[in-house]
């Protein structure tokens, strides 16, 4: 009997469970046409006590309509970078049940000029996103003093 148990115990697993409660109904989420749009819903739900000290990436997701169904934030690094990891990203927009995602991190430093590492990680995370039918519309470097849309400058 002690055997079979530790057979079975062998085998047992965690059940994973995937809820998505949205908090606004979709005529309540904000629509989002342009670039601009992008940069003032970041810069009103960004913290702005660490838009110049630290490093942070972000994503927002979106439905078929370009309506926002929220935006999460996937890391928070140091002064000078931060990690994007493509699996929390994609992990993030399927359980959100997203259709596109925006991609968005600040420069402390208030350097509007995307780095090779920046362009290199949108292309791979674009990519990825062909893969799984999740479009990435765009990306933003953001500051207290404006914002660089990949989207705008043929990067995207």
């Amino acid at each position: 009997m002690e055997k079979l148990q530790n057979q079975i115990s062998l085998f047992q697993i965690s059940e994973i469970e995937v809820i998505y409660r949205p908090k606004f109904k979709a005529s309540e989420r904000p629509r989002i046409c342009c670039s601009k749009d992008i940069y003032e819903i970041l810069y009103q739900n960004w913290d702005m006590n660490k838009m110049e000290l630290q490093e942070q990436f972000k994503v927002i997701l979106l439905n078929r309509g370009n309506k926002v169904l929220g935006i999460f934030e996937v890391s928070t690094g140091g002064m000078a970078g931060t990690i994007a990891d493509p699996k929390l990203i994609f992990g993030t927009a399927l359980k959100g049940c997203a259709s596109s995602i925006i991609l968005a991190h600040n420069h402390p430093s208030g350097n509007l000029k995307p780095s090779q590492a920046d362009i290199n990680l949108t292309r791979k995370i674009k990519n990825g996103g062909k893969l799984l039918d999740i479009a990435v519309l765009d990306h933003l470097i953001v500051t207290v003093e404006g914002f660089y849309s990949f989207a705008d400058e043929g990067l995207v």
